[in-house]
């Protein structure tokens, strides 16, 4: 067991001797508090034993703590005595009593004793028994009496000027116990009178006071005593009967008091004021006043006698006289401007203290307001000194303060006075209430380039607000009119100041919003704030300038926003502006600018969303929203202006203003910190749980804009040659430019060789080619053309997007999730159920990399079949590209982005979680999309350099390059062409293929027309150039009117006219049948298949017929094409 100072607490008691180490330990542990204190507390049998040691310690001639041993019993008292049993307690107390009795009988000797610890024993003991008495109710008279004996002796020696403070402090211990046991010392008033006669020391202040307390609580109580009669001996002391018992003689009127000893007595106590110290004399007065009430006392003597003291320097004087005209108003009748106008010198006197200065104007304000509330016309001194209480250039901020609360009571006393005599309005007074705001102002002026967080905005703000709303209380009685103080001339000097600071300085415009949202916030006078923004509407807006600075506005516009009493026209228009100005300072410079205030300006229009009804915004908020969504240089205030655009446009506004509140009424969910992003809601899965439904798919639906031609049930998958690759299963085509890597030895995999570059040639199976200026030229074409085609492998790679719509079924979802369905007399359009927060998540296991899944903020379903909604109110300024308006309002655009490793056709499993309007969190699989190899085509990338009337040029070179490259010729096999990043480079391996199409020209046109435009690059041949320029859909591209047949040299296809030769059942002769009676011209088709292939037509057209030659450099998609030419052409 580790050694501590304490005792050892498992021992019995007598517990050994402690030393001086011994007791500042057990001190510091006691006050250290906790597991150090219940060391000692939590043996009680030494608790005895160490208040043995303690009072034996004090009473030792060489112990140097007896001061703190004093304190330590007296400030542990409850722990110490309080544990102990009563009986023990009570031999404790006595033991107590009786070291005081020895310590106080023992001479005095400058060092072990001293007047100071007998004065401090006294002090201690009285408190212990009067602490111990109010937790444990009662403790023995005995100790009581013990204590009172011991004291009396000390006080019954009066002029002993050696001891006068040891005496005083006795007095001030027999003044305590009489307050704590009321009446304790009545018996022997008369012998506390005879030593008030004789005390001439500066002890006689508490002699007066003792005096005082012993005949206020003989009043107070209601004690028949004589005050005159000294028949009772000092010593032996006894405690009367009528203390300990609780109950006076007589507590009937007054019948028990002798009137005429008491007045004698009071006659004494009053003229000894001379010698009291100011916070006596508090103490002295406050119960002279009720003992002068209860003896029916003039309080004309009082007032006579003391009331003098208002012209004092002692503001605790100064504070007795008022507590006089609290108790005796009717005697100070007439004295108030008196009181007044002193108190308004003090507070000017410079060579007063602060704080009497401050508790002067103090005092002044609650005095007036109280001879306001009993006689208006009481305060009229006041407001005639109004001038005198502006403050001076010197005076401290608190005083500031201080005196403009007394200008602005006095304009509301210049109010009073003006409803009082019925000339509401009239100019003289009106004028003089704008005089005593404006010049109270000054003072305090250098609020407009302080700080807004500084105290002396914080003042002239809070003055703001004591003006404005003048003798307007918070009570129902109030009599003050909304008209009255919206009329007043503080009202609109106070209007036209604060439009006129924001001007001039910006950051002040949290404080007026601080302001505006006291009033607002306050039942009372919100109309007060509502008034104010629409006066910042009408004259603030105009002359705000538009520039960057112009955000320092925002959260006054925020509150203007809100309040759907003032037309939003003004703040939408402004809004537009700025965001134009937004739009047009953009640059490289601006850094987060942009973002940062434009999402700000999001914030407003989505506080106008929640406050205001949809036809009352919509076609200016509209057409702000739709600027920032085509202009805005930041794409995140793009994305977030089209949701609102599209919730303004599509959700209806009982619906569109719950779902705004993020979750504040709905869920219970606390609303987002950022708000400018839609979809930052917190989840609610904490408080609900989440259903998947298996039909989900039943009635939810999520289907293609533009169907496939060509319904794939199937897709080609390769797997790589090698069967411990890890590689996917398509072409790993793009390769990277490094040194050849050779292995030795396949037992050894660590033996591997690196050929250097310089090496490479001796890799090579075939000797060194020859090229023309034709292949050289192709090469450089398809170098260009294969350095703008992104490496997937090391930046994003093209995208291809397939557009769908979402809707759902009312009935099947009302019935699934238990929504009420829709009932007469209900808005059809809130009626129907509704989706919020959909998010879309898709997958696939076709090479289309990670696909983003998609947001959707709210969806409303489909009605029921035959319901009526066109009767519904819904504008839309925006028009719709597929069907009807009815039907567009239900449905919901979706994009599923695919980033493909390979063109081919594939499915797309989608995953939904989205909220119903209960509250429930809806989770299930939807049907899946199908993607065909339609989807793969684009347009080949155009090299920045190419200017756009050169375009069409570029692609047809480009094809020809392509045609030759994808052809049989091997002039281009070997080489490998770099792509974009610098890393990555592909080669060229062609394959070629021909269809035949039985499809009448015109309707071969049509189709290519309609399906294959984009991507043609060239048309050849008079007539059919004619044809297609005729239609006028097909532009932008390289026109060829040759009239010979189009040939192909390098083809081995082309061997006269196509024919094919039939065989009669004779064998007599071969029948060669044309299928073409006249050829038309050719088209010339490129295509891209990301991510870095190419599928080619050159489609010769002939009037009955067409032949389709195919060339690609991704043989697999033939798999695919001859489906799709059928379903293209013969459809």
């Amino acid at each position: 067991m580790s050694e501590d100072p304490g005792p050892q607490l498992h021992q019995s008691p007598p517990l050994k001797l402690l030393s001086v180490q011994d007791w500042e330990s057990l001190i510091d542990d006691f006050q250290f508090g906790g597991g150090r204190r219940e060391r000692w507390t939590a043996a009680y049998t030494i608790i005895p034993s160490l208040v043995d040691q303690a009072l034996s310690s004090i009473l030792r001639r060489d112990f140097p703590l007896k001061l703190s041993l004093i304190l330590f019993l007296e400030e542990f008292s409850e722990s110490i005595f309080g544990d102990a049993e009563s009986d023990s307690r009570d031999s404790i107390l006595l033991r107590l009593i009786d070291v005081l009795r020895s310590l106080l009988q023992t001479p005095v000797d400058g060092v072990s004793v001293t007047f100071s610890l007998k004065e401090q024993m006294m002090v201690s003991v009285t408190v212990i028994l009067i602490s111990l008495d109010s937790v444990f109710d009662r403790i023995p008279v005995r100790c009581v009496e013990g204590l009172v004996e011991l004291l009396l002796p000390v006080v019954n020696r009066p002029n002993y000027g050696s001891d006068r403070q040891f005496r005083a402090v006795a007095c001030e211990c027999l003044r305590e116990l009489e307050q704590a046991y009321p009446g304790l010392l009545s018996d022997i008033g008369g012998h506390l009178w005879s030593l008030c006669q004789s005390e001439r020391t500066h002890a006689s202040q508490s002699y007066i006071l003792l005096l005082t307390s012993v005949i206020h609580n003989i009043v107070a109580q209601n004690l028949n005593v004589s005050i005159l009669n000294n028949s009772a001996s000092l010593v032996p002391f006894s405690v009367p009967q009528i203390v300990w018992s609780g109950s006076g003689a007589s507590r009937e009127g007054s019948a028990g008091l002798n009137y005429k000893e008491l007045k004698r007595a009071l006659s004494f106590l009053l003229e000894w004021p001379h010698v009291l110290t100011p916070s006596a004399m508090v103490e002295f007065m406050s119960m002279i006043m009720p003992m002068a009430v209860a003896l029916d006392l003039q309080a004309s003597m009082l007032k006579v006698q003391f009331f003098g003291m208002i012209y004092s320097f002692d503001p605790m004087l100064c504070h007795v006289v008022l507590m006089m005209y609290l108790s005796f108003i009717d005697a100070f009748e007439g004295q108030e401007g008196e009181i007044t106008r002193r108190f308004m010198l003090v507070s000017r006197e410079m060579q007063h203290s602060l704080v009497f200065r401050l508790l002067a104007v103090h005092w002044l304000l609650g005095f007036n307001e109280l001879l306001l509330r009993r006689d208006a016309k009481k305060t009229k001194s006041f407001v005639e000194m109004g001038l005198n209480f502006y403050p001076n250039v010197f005076d401290c901020l608190a005083l500031k303060a201080m005196k403009l609360d007394l200008l602005a009571f006095c304009s509301v006393c210049l109010e009073l006075k003006n409803l009082e005599n019925g000339s509401v309005g009239e100019d003289g007074i009106e004028k003089s209430m704008l005089k005593l705001f404006q010049d109270g102002l000054v003072s305090v002026s250098a609020f407009k380039w302080l700080p807004a967080g500084s105290t002396e905005t914080a003042v002239a703000f809070r003055s703001f607000h004591k003006f404005l709303i003048g003798a307007s209380s918070h009570s129902d009685s109030d009599p003050s009119t909304t008209r009255t103080l919206m009329d007043s001339s503080i009202f609109h000097a106070v209007q036209q100041m604060l439009v006129d600071v924001m001007l001039e300085c910006q950051r002040l415009v949290p404080v007026i919003v601080a302001l505006t949202d006291r009033l607002l916030s306050c039942q009372k006078h919100c109309w007060l704030g509502e008034r104010l923004l629409q006066t910042f509407d009408e004259n603030l807006l105009s002359k705000v300038k538009i520039d960057y600075n112009m955000v320092s506005y925002f959260p006054i516009f925020d509150r203007i926003a809100e309040n759907d009493t003032i037309p939003p026209r003004g703040l939408l228009e402004l809004l537009t502006k700025f965001m134009v100005y937004l739009v047009e300072k953009h640059g490289p410079d601006t850094g987060l600018k942009s973002w940062s205030q434009g999402s700000k300006v999001l914030g407003i229009c989505r506080t106008l969303l929640m406050h205001h009804k949809s036809s009352r915004l919509f076609l200016r908020l509209s057409h702000l929203l739709a600027f920032a969504c085509l202009y805005f240089p930041d794409l995140e205030v793009r994305d977030n202006a089209r949701i609102y655009l599209r919730m303004l446009i599509c959700v209806p506004g009982k619906k569109l203003r719950e779902m705004l509140n993020l979750g504040e009424q709905l869920l219970g969910i606390s609303p987002s910190p950022h708000s400018s992003s839609f979809f930052n809601v917190q989840s609610p899965r904490s408080t609900h749980s989440i259903k998947k439904p298996e039909n989900i798919s039943s009635y939810v639906h999520l289907e293609r804009v533009i169907p496939l031609l060509v319904k794939q049930s199937w897709s080609l998958s390769l797997s790589p040659l090698s069967m411990a690759s890890n590689r996917p299963g398509y072409f790993e085509d793009i390769r990277d430019s490094e040194p050849i890597v050779e292995e030795k030895d396949i037992d050894h995999p660590t033996t591997i060789q690196i050929i250097p570059e310089t090496e490479r040639i001796d890799q090579l199976q075939e000797p060194l080619r020859v090229m023309d200026s034709k292949i050289s030229e192709i090469l450089v074409k398809l170098r260009r053309h294969f350095s703008c085609i992104p490496d997937f492998r090391l930046m994003s790679g093209l995208k291809v997007q397939i557009f769908c719509s979402l809707r759902f079924e009312s009935v099947p979802f009302n019935h699934m999730w238990g929504v009420a369905s829709p009932t007469d007399g209900l808005d059809i359009i809130d009626a129907l159920p509704a989706i919020y927060a959909t998010v879309l998540k898709f997958y696939s296991s076709a090479p289309y990399g990670s696909i983003p899944s998609y947001h959707i903020p709210f969806l409303l379903g489909e009605p029921p079949t035959g319901g009526n909604i066109s009767g519904q109110e819904v504008s839309l300024d925006v028009p719709l590209e597929n069907g009807s308006e009815e039907d567009e309002k239900f449905r919901a655009s979706v994009t599923i982005e695919l980033e493909p490793r390979e063109p081919t056709p594939g499915l797309v499993t989608i995953s939904i979680e989205t909220n119903a309007d209960n509250g429930q969190i809806i989770c299930g699989q939807l049907q899946s999309i199908p993607v065909g190899i339609e989807d793969m085509f684009l347009k080949a990338i155009v090299p920045p350099d190419v200017k756009e009337d050169d375009i069409p040029v570029y692609y047809s070179d480009l094809f020809d390059a392509l045609w030759e490259a994808c052809g049989t010729s091997s002039s281009t096999g070997r080489e490998a062409f770099p792509l974009k990043g610098g890393k990555g480079v592909a080669a060229i391996s062609g394959t070629r293929s021909v269809k035949l199409l039985e499809v009448p020209a015109p309707s071969l046109i049509q189709s290519i027309e309609r399906h294959l435009a984009p991507f043609v690059t060239s048309v050849i041949g008079e007539p059919l150039v004619t044809l297609v320029k005729d239609g006028g859909i097909i532009n932008d591209i390289v026109w060829k009117e040759v009239s010979s047949e189009i040939t192909d040299p390098g083809s081995d296809f082309e061997r006269g006219p196509l024919h094919i030769t039939y065989f009669d059942n004779g064998g007599e002769r071969d029948g060669l049948v044309s299928l073409s009676k006249r050829n038309l011209g050719c088209f010339l088709v490129l295509i891209f298949l990301p991510p870095r292939f190419h599928l080619l037509f050159q489609m010769e057209v002939n009037d009955a017929s067409t032949l389709v030659r195919i060339r690609t450099d991704h043989w697999p998609c033939l798999a695919y094409i001859d489906d799709y030419l059928e379903a293209l052409f013969l459809t």
